[in-house]
């Protein structure tokens, strides 16, 4: 086991898929008129917590009186978009997954917000104030009941039996995808990866800059396996009915291990209700909103404090119980960044994808 690897012993939550593309959504009531201050703060974030925004949002505006518009998109595209709009920033608040929004503070898009982050654990969070954890989630995979066997180990999922019917995220577009390379390359180092994601490719649909458009693929039997995130998978399968089983794929000698993938946010730099978006991040990490990470959002709350006070769960239908028993590896996330581009080169000429 690796320095970075731990067992995870922490507290709970589940989510609800959010849209795909970009679109604009009024979370805050009716949008800016709901804010009865006339103020309105801009979210863009990577899909999978919009079941958890909505009710906070909507406290939040209750309390404040300031509205909030939310933004999702996939990982990649919401920083995207950020910098295209660099001339003329729209967004007030970045939520991603690493390593997007390392990658966004590398670009000059996130200013220091000066929030209370003071119950995050300073492992996880940015020394310099300029990204905090607001969710924590775990890399997983799915399997559709009828594949058989069902795979079990990473080897597994190079059978005949899968052969187009098997698909992951791209990486480099979707954060769950880029943790699928980053986690092989964690456990068969940078070329074995390469040369297992090559050989997997025999069975791979093609690319996707989506996780959560593959769930219903899955359900409904059109995909036998895919990737996916604990926090999406359990929200998928509770609250829309998904038809799968949600499993970590095992190394040779039967470990399994998943990669720590949180919702990340951070302050738009030059956002244009910068003291607004404050408050909001400032409510988000609050012990109250943070309470209700477990049910409504099915992730595990980024604070120490509710942590303990909720426990660890051995239920299976909990991320703590779907996880207990399985490496948990958290990357230096700085360090991915500084060869993330020559990796997602070297896996593109590798696959074609």
């Amino acid at each position: 086991m690796s320095r970075n690897t731990k067992r995870f012993r922490i507290g709970i939550a589940t989510i609800t898929l959010g849209a795909t593309a970009l679109a604009l959504t009024a979370c805050g009531g009716t949008g800016a008129a709901a804010g009865a201050s006339g103020e309105t703060v801009t979210v863009y974030s990577a899909d999978g917590l919009a079941s958890w925004y909505k009710p906070q949002f909507e406290a939040f505006t209750a309390e404040t009186g300031i509205a909030v518009n939310l933004v999702e998109a996939g990982s990649g595209e919401v920083v995207s978009r950020v910098e295209k709009e660099q001339s003329n920033p729209q967004a007030d608040v970045v939520v991603t997954l690493p390593p997007f929004i390392q990658k966004a503070d590398a670009q000059g898009l996130l200013e220091p917000s000066g929030i209370d982050t003071s119950a995050v654990p300073d492992a996880v969070k940015d020394p310099e104030g300029h990204y905090v954890p607001v969710v924590d989630n775990f890399l997983s995979f799915i399997a559709n009941p009828g594949a058989n066997p069902a795979p079990k180990t990473w080897d597994d999922l190079l059978s005949e039996q899968f052969k187009g019917k098997l698909q992951y995220s791209t990486p480099g577009q979707a954060g769950d995808g880029t943790a699928v390379l980053l986690l092989l390359q964690h456990l068969m180092g940078k070329q074995g990866a390469l040369d297992y994601l090559t050989k997997l490719q025999v069975n791979n649909v093609g690319p996707s800059s989506s996780t959560g458009k593959l769930q219903p693929k899955v359900s409904n039997g059109e995909l036998l396996v895919a990737n996916g995130d604990v926090q999406m998978n359990l929200s998928s399968i509770q609250d829309d009915g998904s038809k799968f089983d949600v499993f970590f794929p095992a190394a040779a000698d039967g470990t399994r291990t998943t990669i720590a993938l949180p919702y990340v946010m951070g302050l738009a730099k030059g956002a244009p209700n910068s003291d607004e978006a404050k408050k909001l991040m400032e409510y988000l990490l609050s012990e109250k909103a943070q309470q209700t990470v477990a049910d409504q959002a099915r992730g595990v709350s980024v604070r120490t404090d509710v942590r303990e006070s909720t426990g660890a769960s051995t239920d299976p239908s909990t991320p703590t119980g779907l996880v207990d028993g399985v490496d948990v590896w958290t990357p230096n996330w700085n360090d991915v960044l500084t060869s993330l581009d020559a990796d997602i080169a070297a896996y593109q000429k590798a696959t074609g994808n």
